[in-house]
């Protein structure tokens, strides 16, 4: 019996973060017949080694001996595995397989590169959501991605070829400022997010109005609790709001409301994004986060060892 593209078993696909570790056993098609995750992440493995993690993951996997592995992701950073050297852009994202590098193991590991926007003036790098990309858009995409997290990135994309991107702390900022900052008493941190909350859309008209007040506008969510004006449960929706629409009032500057946009997420961060960028008359597609991982490892995965299409 013959098995068809389906079920038979192509590759492992790694997305290796600075704190998480993801495996999957993909078939030729890109169906996931297993799959393994944990924490072990690259701040873990440089103190317990790369290869010690994969192995037990593989064990985990029951992956056929000698199958072929693609990662993707802090693994290949330059305190990583091994350091895969960023691709310069403007890249094609069909060619990223071209600056893999291998990686020192029993079977054939392969890391893919990040991307580096090499302009003095705007400099800039990713690891690990090229690969989103990837998986994300068609072959001949042009427009605009965005990619929420501690690190958020807002990517041009002209015929498959990434032109350039840009990276706002909006993520680490929120971080910082809601349990290191004064405005931690402004901050409900046991309170969930609040996604069609009154107080999340005023944060988001106060940043996309005024985006250059934005340290003003950070100490007035603090004085307007102090003067009775707001209540300490908005706090946290309403920050939220300012800082997701500060980076949403530049990021589109030069994004016209009819060119493609594509959100790359999942869960609360994607449906705030989502849900901030609609308020600002944006309507992108949202595409899975890890779907668009596992899609591009796949993709790259086909061009690099010549898979069955």
């Amino acid at each position: 019996m013959i098995e068809n593209k389906a079920q038979k078993l192509a590759f492992i696909g790694v997305d290796w973060g600075t704190s998480s570790f993801r495996a999957w056993l993909l078939s030729s098609a890109g169906h996931v017949m297993a799959e393994s995750r944990s924490s072990e992440g690259m701040l873990y493995c440089a103190d317990n080694g790369f290869a010690p993690v994969l192995a037990a993951h593989l064990e985990k996997l029951n992956a056929p001996a000698g199958l072929p592995v693609l990662i993707c992701g802090m693994a290949g950073a330059r305190q990583g595995w091994v350091e895969a050297p960023y691709l310069h852009t403007p890249t094609a994202l069909g060619s990223l397989h071209f600056g893999s590098v291998m990686a020192p193991f029993l079977a054939d590991v392969r890391i893919l590169p990040g991307l580096a926007q090499t302009d003095k003036n705007r400099p800039d790098v990713m690891r690990g959501e090229e690969t989103q990309l990837l998986g994300a858009i068609d072959v001949d995409f042009s427009g605009i991605v965005c990619i929420p997290g501690t690190h958020s990135k807002w990517v041009r994309i002209v015929d498959g070829v990434v032109k350039s991107f840009t990276t706002y702390m909006t993520g680490e900022l929120f971080s910082v400022l809601s349990s290191h900052s004064i405005l931690k008493h402004a901050i409900d941190r046991e309170d969930a997010a609040v996604l069609k909350s009154s107080a999340f859309f005023a944060g988001v008209e106060m940043g996309l109005e005024n985006p250059g007040s934005l340290t003003s506008s950070l100490f007035a969510l603090r004085a307007s609790q102090l003067l009775g004006f707001s209540e300490r449960e908005n706090g946290k929706d309403w920050l939220s709001g300012l800082i997701i629409g500060v980076e949403i009032a530049d990021a589109v500057k030069e994004v016209s409301k009819n060119e493609h946009f594509i959100l790359i997420g999942s869960g609360d961060l994607a449906s705030l994004y989502a849900k901030a960028m609609q308020h600002a008359d944006y309507q992108p597609v949202t595409k899975d986060a890890e779907a668009a991982s596992r899609n591009g490892l796949h993709k790259a995965a086909r061009n690099l060892w010549n898979m069955d299409k």
